[in-house]
């Protein structure tokens, strides 16, 4: 039996360097004890901001420091927890950490409702006269368009009070499946056995030997079905946490909150959603191309990640790091510096595979940390094109926080899933042309094809399948596991249009295994990140110096500027459908691709 290391013995060059944020435990105590302190004087300014711009001015600069603390204790425990699950203590981090975000945002639940009562004709002049405000600019614009979703004081301070429970339903979700959800072993052709978790799930679903695939595809999915109507009561709460937050907000749907948060025109979903409809007959080709590929007579759901050629190249950590400065190249030494001495030196990442590690991977990090990504790293192509997506937001992450005063020194998601599928781009085009044997270009399309699927396939399909769920919750229409499950099973089986076989209950938890599905509208901006990182990408290989500058500024933006508007500097149009068509038209020359080495 093949069992992964419990934490403890992971060596520690494996792991990231949390001790950056704060040396020990004792350090993260004290600090978190000071900002309780500083929670409350923040508090004794409730009322007093209409005064005049200095005293609005002292107040901001308390809310700035301590909210920079605040994210530093938070993010600590969130990571120490997430390569860890299974540890109470680091649990406890975790916990301490949102209830204290929590009450941070409790206590300075005052300030927007009091900045729009001073008004905004004021407060502009009251930016230009006082210095440490006038950085605010875009903050108070932004905050003006926004201002009939927000309450009056007594008001917002509750639904903040609410968030902690709210956010409950996240939290549980976390603890269930990474923690206490178990998965029978795989079994080889030879009937060995091999251990199935959050870890190891897609490293087992790329192995050659097809039994392995099957027996982990499917007690994978079981272990969900297990418990699937505890995991379904817990989407149904994520989703009336949506709806809850939607209304108290003024907003006619959880979807209109969640566009509206970084100002994305409704379109850009809606074109989204109708360009994969139209496109549905590209992925029914590649489905009949993947087989015949394969050499299979029948295509199942657990042979889409399958190895296409014998040969399969290993790629230990440091050379895929060496791959990827190489893909990027083109932006200039002083991205490749950064990006090598984080990924290499700095401990950035925590590539270990263990026991309580966190499904998936990540990369976070706050204002006053570096970058940190979390990734179950496993010597192969697919492991070292998730590395590049993940330093892609952590290079996002560097520089908007090196360039943009804290109160812009984050990004909407939606630009954040663009950062990291321009790395994934770039490195693909760099390794085509790099690599010309057969064996490899044949892994490097399974490699693609497989991240497609995930994020350009399943995520389209999970965004209407959000719709569909939150229009029931919405008309009171009754939801359980059986449900979430059909409307799943038949969004896809319309994607696979007949050339993929599959169960229904096993596809149709898809929706369960993806940790965006439990936060308010997440899916659609992988799907939406993916088109304009193909266009960003292939303008900085075709134009070089300039259209690399261009792309860099939009990584240094952060929140300054609204993300489509940011996109459009850098030289795409996310309101047009050009995107999205230019996407699916990379798509078709990846199949193309692995046609032209089929027999004839």
């Amino acid at each position: 039996m093949k069992t992964l290391p419990a934490r403890s013995e992971i060596p520690t060059i494996e792991t990231w360097n949390l001790e950056t944020i704060f040396p020990d435990i004792q350090t993260w105590e004290k600090t978190k004890d000071d900002v309780t302190l500083k929670i409350n004087i923040l508090k004794t300014y409730e009322g007093q901001l209409s005064k005049d711009s200095e005293t609005l001015a002292k107040t901001w600069d308390l809310f700035e420091q301590v909210n920079r603390k605040v994210l530093c204790i938070q993010v600590y425990g969130m990571l120490a927890n997430a390569v860890d699950t299974n540890n109470s203590d680091t649990q406890a981090l975790f916990d301490q950490g949102i209830q204290i975000e929590n009450n941070f945002r409790a206590a300075s639940a005052f300030i927007e409702p009091e900045l729009i009562g001073i008004g905004f004709e004021k407060l502009r002049e009251w930016i230009k006269k006082e210095k440490k405000l006038i950085h605010l600019g875009q903050y108070i614009n932004n905050l003006e368009r926004i201002k009939k979703h927000i309450n009056p004081h007594n008001i917002e301070k509750n639904i903040s009070l609410s968030m902690e429970p709210l956010s409950d339903f996240y939290r549980t979700h976390l603890v269930l499946i990474n923690a206490d959800l178990h998965f029978k072993h795989a079994i080889d052709q030879n009937g060995n056995t091999l251990t199935v978790g959050q870890s190891n799930i897609f490293s087992l679903l790329s192995q050659k030997d097809r039994k392995i695939r099957e027996t982990a595809f499917k007690n994978y999915a079981d272990g969900y079905l297990d418990f699937k109507n505890t995991i379904a009561s817990i989407e149904l709460g994520c989703v009336h946490r949506d709806i809850f937050t939607a209304k108290t907000h003024h907003y006619n749907s959880a979807l209109e909150l969640s566009l509206d948060a970084d100002n994305i025109p409704e379109k850009v979903f809606s074109i989204l959603t109708k360009t994969f409809k139209e496109n549905l007959p590209v992925w029914h080709r590649y489905w009949r191309v993947l087989r015949k590929a394969l050499g299979y007579k029948e295509l199942f759901v657990y042979d889409i990640k399958a190895p296409l050629s014998d040969d399969i190249p290993v790629v230990p950590y440091e050379q895929a790091v060496d791959w990827i400065c190489e893909a990027l190249s083109p932006m200039g030494d002083e991205y490749i510096h950064i990006l090598r001495k984080g990924a290499l030196e700095e401990r950035w990442v925590d590539r270990a595979c263990n026991l309580g590690k966190r499904q998936g991977a990540f990369s976070s990090g706050k204002y006053d940390t570096n970058p940190f990504v979390m990734i179950s790293y496993s010597d192969n192509i697919f492991s070292m094109s998730l590395l590049a997506h993940e330093l892609g937001h952590s290079m996002h992450s560097y520089y908007t926080r090196k360039y943009q005063p804290f109160i812009y020194g984050h990004y909407s998601l939606f630009a954040a899933e663009v950062a990291s599928n321009f790395h994934q781009s770039m490195v693909r085009e760099y390794l085509f042309k790099k690599h010309k044997e057969v064996s490899f270009q044949k892994t490097l399309i399974n490699e693609t094809m497989w991240n497609l699927y995930r994020f350009f396939f399943i995520m389209p399909i999970l965004s209407l399948w959000e719709i569909e769920i939150h229009k029931r919750a919405e008309l009171g229409k009754p939801l359980t596991a059986n449900s979430m499950i059909e409307i799943c099973s038949e969004l896809i089986a319309e994607g696979f249009g007949g050339e993929v076989n599959y169960d229904k209950d096993r596809i149709g938890i898809t929706w369960a295994q993806y940790q965006q599905t439990y936060q308010n509208f997440y899916n659609y901006q992988y799907a939406t990140g993916i088109a304009a990182a193909y266009t960003l990408s292939e303008h900085v290989l075709n134009e070089g110096k300039e259209a690399a500058e261009r792309y860099i500024n939009f990584l240094k933006t952060g929140s300054a500027k609204y993300p489509v508007d940011a996109l459009r500097e850098a030289g795409v149009d996310m309101t047009s459908a050009e995107p999205m068509h230019n996407a699916y038209r990379v798509l078709k020359s990846y199949i193309d691709r692995l046609e032209a080495f089929l027999p004839s």
